[in-house]
């Protein structure tokens, strides 16, 4: 067993202009880093240039680097925003184009939208069982009405730490659990 740090990637699952997925995932990992017990990273799944899965050959760069990526991650925190009761169609393809990278792992679910994302939340569940990704139990919920002004401008109300700090202890713990049968 390694006394090294986990790696844990902080996923921003939308590809859409005017997202608020990086907002939210600079909010969470200021606060993950405030922590010392892991290296927390954004993973901005637009970085990789997926194509539509199935679509080309898959010889394309960003398919190697984002599996690579994946593969040098120990867990995940996925910032997931609700798309018509669902995750987005971005996040759904970044998640197929990988298998083994995500097996063995845990993540953490954050999530909004206007009932806070747990429709959304609630699918990427089932899809992580598939990946043999371990999702944790606690999962902050943020609502469009109370934690962005206008919509648009991330101001968290203060209730939702209590939450993130559960979420990610659980990440950590599993994490390093999960590290042993990799």
């Amino acid at each position: 067993m390694t006394n090294e740090k986990l790696n844990i990637g902080i996923i921003l699952g939308s590809t859409r202009q005017g997202r608020l997925s990086p907002q939210v995932g600079e909010w969470l990992k200021d606060i993950a880093d405030q922590r010392e017990d892991a290296n927390y990273e954004l993973v901005d799944i637009t970085d990789y240039q997926l194509p539509f899965l199935g679509t080309t050959d898959g010889t394309e760069p960003g398919i190697a680097a984002w599996n690579e990526k994946l593969a040098s991650l120990d867990g995940f925190v996925f910032i997931v925003q609700e798309y018509n009761h669902s995750i987005s169609g971005a996040l759904k393809n970044a998640l197929d184009f990988a298998r083994e990278p995500w097996n063995n792992k845990a993540a953490g679910i954050v999530s909004y939208g206007s009932t806070g994302g747990a429709r959304a939340a609630e699918h990427l569940r089932g899809i992580c069982g598939e990946l043999q990704i371990a999702d944790v139990r606690t999962h902050p919920t943020l609502s469009l009405f109370t934690d962005f002004e206008n919509f648009a401008t991330f101001k968290p109300a203060e209730l939702h730490l209590e939450n993130v700090t559960a979420m990610l202890d659980q990440v950590i713990a599993w994490s390093g659990a999960l590290r042993t049968l990799r």
